[in-house]
């Protein structure tokens, strides 16, 4: 790997469309991106869409790429029917059923899997104490951090047991905000013993279940950290992603959101979030800051050793993850099976049941 491909690698990118834009593709096949996040823009078309999609992206990359999307269930779906439609994961856990939760994540695993993708971006293991909290509520399974981490480790074992990459989010936890990140930066001023019983619990148990991957979230927690949020802070994503026991890769939230992209230039940014302990960052709109993002870690590299190591390490990570993944596009016929197939109509039939009044 050359200088410029490890820290490539690091970076999952977003872009426009339903197929894949030809500098991306070169992206792709010269390691100047470690893969690719997938938004409702580019699933429009459904399924068929998506399957050729991935076919692309698959095939540019030298190496199983990252394919990721946000596929959490409730009002966090970009993919919707015919896929299995799930509701928000506080009425998964309302069901008080961890094996119901778990054959539901399975299912929805093994189709996302049947078209490509490679990492899901969930479960939200927030513990949502806040109720003014303008973008957790019902994504997370409850108030409670027994509840998060019982229904959220359960989550992770149904999403990875067909294959696919878990990622659970927002470490350390977003759910006792205000504020949203996407638009502002937001404030955890709670005590460690109360992080440590609270908002840390299902990130203890998601590492004790084997997740692949965990997010960051641009959230400052100043008892670990009074200047700087999660994604930026050596205190979170190295110190305490170690004390909860996490060996997996660490995905930056998407750092265009304002809550760094106000205060951060996207190549500092990209070099302060690898320096704290990420392992991949997510740029989600601009091809060009990506390509940005990529050349500052190559010249941070280039003149410090130490910072040339973490990408080093960070690429590694990404690297040892995305092989363990067993996602592939299947041919037309066979991913048309698993989408609305037998196991997703039994478990769509299952919750309907327990909707039910």
């Amino acid at each position: 790997m050359t200088l410029l491909s490890t820290c490539g690698q690091i970076v999952i990118g977003g872009f426009p469309g339903t197929t894949l834009p030809p500098a991306f593709a070169l992206a792709l096949r010269e390691r100047r991106r470690g893969g690719v996040i997938l938004f409702k823009p580019n699933v429009e078309g459904g399924p068929a869409t998506v399957a050729s999609l991935a076919r692309e992206v698959h095939a540019a990359a030298p190496e199983t790429p990252f394919v990721g999307i946000d596929q959490e269930g409730g009002r966090v779906a970009r993919l919707g029917p015919p896929l299995l439609e799930v509701p928000p994961m506080r009425t998964v856990a309302s069901w008080k059923d961890v094996e119901l939760a778990e054959r539901i994540a399975r299912a929805v695993g093994a189709e996302l899997a049947s078209l490509g993708i490679t990492i899901a971006f969930a479960p939200v293991l927030d513990v949502n104490t806040c109720p003014l909290n303008p973008v957790i509520g019902d994504r997370s399974f409850g108030v409670d951090a027994r509840t998060c981490a019982t229904f959220g480790a359960a989550w992770i074992r149904g999403l990875q047991s067909v294959g696919l990459l878990a990622c659970g989010k927002h470490f350390p936890g977003h759910g006792d905000t205000s504020k949203d990140s996407h638009f502002d930066l937001p404030v955890v001023d709670q005590p460690r013993e109360r992080l440590e019983r609270v908002e840390l619990e299902p990130f203890r148990a998601a590492a004790a279940a084997g997740v692949a991957a965990l997010m960051t979230a641009h959230v400052v927690y100043t008892t670990l950290d009074s200047s700087r949020p999660a994604t930026l802070s050596r205190p979170i994503s190295t110190d305490l992603r170690n004390t909860i026991g996490f060996r997996g890769v660490l995905v930056s939230d998407d750092l265009e959101m304002s809550a760094i992209a106000a205060r951060w230039s996207i190549e500092d940014a990209a070099i302060e979030s690898i320096a704290a302990g990420c392992d991949a960052l997510l740029i989600c709109w601009s091809e060009e800051k990506q390509e940005r993002a990529v050349e500052a870690l190559v010249r941070e590299a280039n003149t410090f050793p130490a910072f040339r190591e973490r990408c080093e390490e960070a690429c590694a990570r990404g690297l040892e993850a995305r092989r363990r993944s067993k996602a592939r596009p299947l041919e037309d016929a066979k991913w048309a099976a698993v989408i609305g197939g037998a196991e997703s109509r039994a478990v769509a039939d299952e919750m309907k049941r327990r909707a039910s009044p």
